[in-house]
């Protein structure tokens, strides 16, 4: 359930971004008083505005609301780093790794106590 709310609000947020980015700005109107072609839209010479500004209000609320859903299921997941620090209870394990860049056999010789003169 959350995998597809995440698929629905990325839809979400893309629809809104593209809405926002087609509505015309508040300059635009002046051109459209003096013929430019709005009055031949699919919506009418004011109709687009208006399902445009209705469309991205409701597009708006329904990310808002999705963001809250997807915050409180996120809030009650258990994290990764909540995961990893349970596993401090187990002993830890030595891991052994060769010095030199050799990784063919280990040495099993001791070192000598006595310095190289």
């Amino acid at each position: 359930m959350y995998e597809a709310l995440l698929v629905i609000y990325l839809l979400v947020a893309i629809a809104l971004i593209a809405l926002v980015l087609i509505q015309q700005g508040k300059g635009a109107d002046m051109g459209a008083s003096f013929g430019a072609g709005s009055s031949a839209t699919i919506f009418g010479s004011s109709g687009a505005g208006n399902f445009l500004t209705r469309s991205t209000a409701v597009l708006a609320t329904l990310f808002f609301l999705l963001s809250l859903v997807l915050g409180n299921l996120t809030a009650s997941r258990v994290t990764q780093e909540q995961e990893w620090s349970e596993l401090g209870d187990a002993a830890p394990t030595a891991i052994e790794q060769p010095v030199s860049g050799d990784t063919a056999v280990e040495k099993t010789e001791q070192p000598s106590s006595e310095l190289p003169q």
